[in-house]
């Protein structure tokens, strides 16, 4: 073994050890929750909060400059949007100077400033938020003594970008959705795929296209009907801008279950691709990407999940359109598309 591929190997022991650290704090609210929540529920207070307090690490460098830009554009009569984003560096924004830490630390408005404070992100961060029924959770915790010291907890959470990078951050995000699956009785393997298989279907995929991702201005657009958390999507832009570090890479995905859909377009807000590329619904019936084709498609279709709720749509598409319905993974594929799908 080379000394490169022992210092990767190291590198990814070290990662792992990382993100399962920060995945076990996170979880350790269940301890708090126990009691008052049913083991089954754990998962809709800790995965917001995870999101929430990972959007919160990554606005943090440049909460100042979007408070001065509020400021500035208060009383201007137009909409100060796109001055917000720029100011955040991001394309979503907190416009509050509130912070989980100062929340925290007033008990008794605890729950009026979290809903001041998640009222006060962009439309697209707070509709990722709304997707896990925060409001209800807020009020449920609030009810119960809760709230404050859920907070706190969180306040302890690190999950700025340079200590959590991205790609780990998803690691994150799965292991938290593997207990909350296992608490609730449901089969992890509904929710997100493992890493290993991920690797290697983007390979099979983007491998023979080698010299075609290394020309000029390359773009490349990928699909994922059944995404989850989205990190076949996150896996194929890894290793796409790898090959070709000038390649530009648009990713779409689709999905049913609301917190892994909600995780996924946080995801791609984060690193700068458009959420809204991620529909949410069910392939099957309700194709958010219709009449669009891809360079590239792949999908690990939920096993063991009934589908006959939906029988009557996907045979009627199937007899109108043929092998290309998007049910028989037809993909909607451009001449140069490849297709992959996991059964595991």
């Amino acid at each position: 073994m080379g000394a490169g591929h022992l210092r990767k190997e190291l590198g990814v022991q070290l990662n792992s050890s990382k993100h399962t650290e920060l995945a076990n704090h996170a979880w350790s609210v269940a301890d708090l929750l126990r009691g008052d929540y049913k083991q089954s529920d754990y998962g809709k207070v800790i995965l917001p909060f995870t999101v929430l307090r990972r959007l919160e690490c990554v606005l943090e460098p440049t909460r100042e400059k979007v408070a001065a830009a509020v400021v500035q554009h208060k009383d201007s009569g137009i909409d100060p949007d796109r001055f917000l984003r720029r100011a955040a560096g991001h394309s979503f924004y907190n416009k509050s100077s509130l912070t989980l830490k100062k929340i925290a630390a007033d008990p008794q408005n605890a729950a009026q400033n979290l809903l001041v404070y998640v009222g006060a992100f962009s439309d697209n961060a707070r509709g990722v938020l709304d997707r896990f029924e925060f409001a209800q959770q807020i009020k449920r915790l609030d009810s119960a003594g809760l709230l404050y010291k859920v907070i706190g907890k969180f306040t302890d959470l690190d999950l700025r970008p340079e200590i959590v990078p991205n790609h780990n951050m998803g690691y994150i995000f799965e292991e938290l959705i593997r207990r909350f699956a296992e608490q609730s009785n449901e089969t992890a393997g509904e929710h997100f795929t493992p890493r290993e298989v991920i690797q290697l279907m983007v390979r099979l995929l983007v491998v023979p296209d080698g010299d075609g991702l290394q020309l000029p201005g390359t773009v490349r657009t990928v699909l994922d009907p059944a995404c989850g958390t989205g990190g076949m999507l996150s896996a194929m832009d890894d290793l796409i801008t790898e090959l070709n570090p000038g390649a530009t890479v648009e990713v779409y995905g689709q999905e049913l279950n609301p917190e892994s859909w909600a995780i996924c377009r946080s995801d791609l807000m984060i690193k700068g691709q458009n959420p809204e590329n991620i529909a949410f619904g069910n392939s099957f019936n309700d194709d958010g990407h219709a009449r669009k084709t891809f360079d590239y498609m792949l999908a690990n279709p939920p096993f063991g999940v009934e589908w006959k709720k939906v029988k009557e749509d996907v045979e009627a598409e199937h007899t109108s359109l043929g092998e290309a319905a998007a049910s028989g993974l037809g993909c909607r594929a451009s001449t140069t598309a490849h297709c992959c799908s996991s059964s595991t």
